[in-house]
């Protein structure tokens, strides 16, 4: 019997076992036990759930909206009075940080804890509680206000994992301020783009960022970009950590503790639904960071249905999404989701492997008795290099664990299997994107566990409903057929609803090619029973002498060799086929397998699992990928590179020394013969 028999919804389990009805779930997914036909499907549950979000949206969202406090009920759940750009609960007024505080304070939850900062790379954990959460939003939001901080205005967020980002990003909720949060350590001209962009009142930062064996200074890197910038902010708070000490400018800059013991605590401040709670800046092609808009009504309301209907959470059990607030995912899952819901959340300063080992997780899940964690699969494709046969698994008990959930690129089979065979609970992988903020496919482990297919996110959520077309935007013929995965319109809730200040960008990044349909850059396809395979972006398509093949399917086989930890597969220019396929391959610690064998039985590999038209005979062995800070592969970089074409350095790069070995291992192959330049 595997270990996740006792922690799965007891009914669920017993029709996976035996047969016996599964719980009834009512119109909006809350399980309870009325009787359901024995004969049903696994979908059954959920399909009615799914069916019932497109059918009569407007009832679906309205009953899920009842989980929270409002203000003011919405005149309409969903306005489409300015079609393509919907708005939800128009007319509606609440306030996200009363939703995610001070309704749990004075349900009696105040003593519960809300935050558990576990810091490795400081060797220092701190449990703030739902009482003390309160204050400290409520006194910050004051000291905001003190310095002139009103509704409406911008406030840049510039800080590492530590709890005082999120009583930012809420003090600013309280007070109907926009935040922005930019990732901790960016670089100063990326930091002086959004600063021109979102034109904030104010920046909060703390003194700087902690990474294995060094720390990054914050404070200059700020001091360069508000010099850069054209819009110079008023006033900028600044955290001051012990193991670096900034200076601060004067009649600019503020102790953050100085601040908070001059303020007063502010009460929450009712917004309009549709008013902007965040902008989040993601990648542009133009150069021009886009930065997506979230909404307050629609996103706490998307959210908290996310909570205890995809992940299954229950208010008081521990959620660890183990990413970085400067992502999507920390927004969603660190921050407002888990907080939304009553839960308590992990924010976690640390590394998957070196803070100080392939064990770091598994001793952050047990010493909180995580029930479910969010992560990228990247994560574990690291852990899995330096522990291979999961060793340090088994050091720590983790009896209170029942899901885990991947996210942020593409999770190859391989890597999820690897993981289950592991921890013994369910790997979920899901999809979605920083313009969405919650899943578009998943398994609903909080309504019905579906199957599990290697390589899918499972099925789409409540309001997405997805569909793939060809070039000419028509649907495929059939089940199994690849084309562009697209939504159609409306979006649900929580879905951007434009970019700031930038209607027709929007319109023709995300709308124009598909009118009706929200691109979304993926490429992928449905089978016959409705799972949805994402394969790769849509530009990794690649086109071998006519034939159409997906890169992701490549990297799947590669990824399947025992010796393989992870891997990336690129298109490159080639005059006679258009383009051939080019795998680069890291392998796991120990493998003493010459590298010529190994490249030798992965060229083989493709050839008999994909077949000779993917004509797939250049592969190299590297020591790491280049990826971003997040952990997506810089794909499309490793192409410019191979084809000799300029290229920008992404803002969000890891480490752009990575780029240098790139260019090394494609020497070797014959391709990269321009200089490089890493300044391009």
């Amino acid at each position: 019997m595997p270990r996740w028999a006792g922690v799965l919804p007891g009914a669920v389990f017993r029709h996976l076992v035996d047969g016996r009805d599964p719980p009834h779930a009512d119109g909006n997914g809350i399980r309870s036990h009325a009787g359901q036909n024995a004969g049903e499907s696994m979908q059954g549950i959920y399909r009615q759930i799914y069916e019932r979000s497109l059918e009569r949206p407007d009832e679906f969202w309205a009953e899920a909206a009842e989980a929270l406090h409002w203000d003011r009920r919405w005149d309409r759940v969903l306005d489409d009075s300015r079609a393509p750009f919907y708005r939800w609960f128009a007319g509606g007024r609440l306030n996200t940080c009363y939703n995610a505080v001070d309704r749990h304070v004075r349900a009696g939850r105040g003593a519960q804890p809300a935050i558990i900062h576990d810091s490795p790379v400081t060797g220092t954990k701190r449990v703030i509680t739902y009482g003390e959460l309160l204050d400290l939003v409520a006194r910050f939001a004051g000291a905001l206000v003190q310095r002139g901080v009103r509704h409406g205005d911008r406030v840049i967020i510039y800080m590492p994992m530590v709890p005082e980002a999120l009583v930012a990003m809420l003090a600013c909720a309280r007070i109907g301020a926009i935040h922005s949060v930019v990732f901790g350590g960016f670089a100063a001209h990326e930091l002086a783009t959004r600063i021109d962009d979102c034109k904030p009142v104010m920046i909060v930062a703390a003194s700087c960022g902690i990474e294995p064996g060094r720390v990054v200074q914050y404070k200059p890197l700020i001091d360069r970009a508000i010099e850069e910038a054209a819009h110079k902010p008023r006033h900028c708070i600044v955290l001051q950590r012990p193991e670096a000490t900034a200076a601060l400018t004067a009649g600019r800059d503020l102790d953050w503790q100085a601040a908070m013991a001059a303020a007063h605590p502010v009460d929450c401040v009712a917004v309009e639904a549709t008013d902007p709670l965040y902008i989040l800046y993601t990648s542009g092609t133009t150069g021009q960071p886009k930065g997506v808009v979230r909404d307050h009504g629609g996103h706490a309301t998307a959210l908290l249905w996310s909570m205890r209907h995809i992940y299954g959470m229950q208010p008081g059990e521990v959620f660890w999404a183990a990413s970085d607030v400067g992502w999507v995912v920390g927004h969603s899952y660190i921050c407002y989701a888990p907080l939304l819901n009553g839960s308590t959340t992990i924010v976690y300063e640390g590394k998957p492997v070196g803070t100080p080992d392939a064990g770091a997780f598994w001793r952050v899940i047990a010493e909180h008795k995580v029930a479910a964690m969010f992560t990228a699969p990247t994560a574990f494709r690291a852990i899995r290099k330096e522990d291979p046969e999961g060793e340090h698994v088994r050091r720590y008990d983790l009896a209170h664990f029942r899901t885990l959930f991947l996210a942020g690129e593409r999770c190859d089979p391989d890597t999820l299997l690897w993981a289950e065979a592991q921890l013994g609970v369910p790997v979920i992988d899901h999809w979605w994107q920083t313009e969405t903020g919650w899943a578009i496919a998943a398994n609903p482990a909080g309504v019905e566990l579906l199957p599990v297919k290697p390589g899918s996110p499972t099925l789409p959520m409540p309001g997405y409903d997805v569909r793939i077309l060809d070039e000419e935007g028509q649907e495929v013929s059939g089940p199994g057929t690849i084309g562009a995965v697209v939504v159609k319109l409306p979006l649900p809730p929580s879905c951007l609803p434009t970019l700031w200040q930038a209607d027709d960008r929007y319109r023709q990044a995300y709308l124009s090619r598909y009118p009706g349909y929200y691109l979304t850059g993926d490429a992928g396809y449905v089978d016959a029973d409705g799972y949805v395979f994402i394969m790769s972006r849509i530009d990794d398509i690649i086109n071998v002498a006519g034939h159409r093949l997906s890169t992701g399917g490549m990297e799947e086989v590669l990824a399947g060799h025992p010796a393989v930890a992870e891997c990336a597969v690129i298109g490159v220019a080639d005059t006679l086929k258009g383009e051939l396929p080019m795998g680069f391959v890291v392998l796991k610690s120990g493998v003493t397998k010459p590298e010529a064998e190994v490249m030798k039985e992965l060229v083989a590999k493709v050839r008999d699992e994909i077949g000779p038209v993917a004509a797939f005979k250049l592969v190299a062995v590297v020591k790491r990928l280049p990826k971003t800070r997040s952990g997506k592969i810089l794909r499309g970089i490793m192409k410019k590179i191979a084809d000799d074409m300029p290229f920008n350095m992404p803002a969000t790069i890891d480490d752009p020394a990575i780029l240098d070995e790139i260019a090394e291992a494609l020497q070797g192959l014959g391709y990269a013969n321009a200089k490089h330049d890493r300044d391009r």
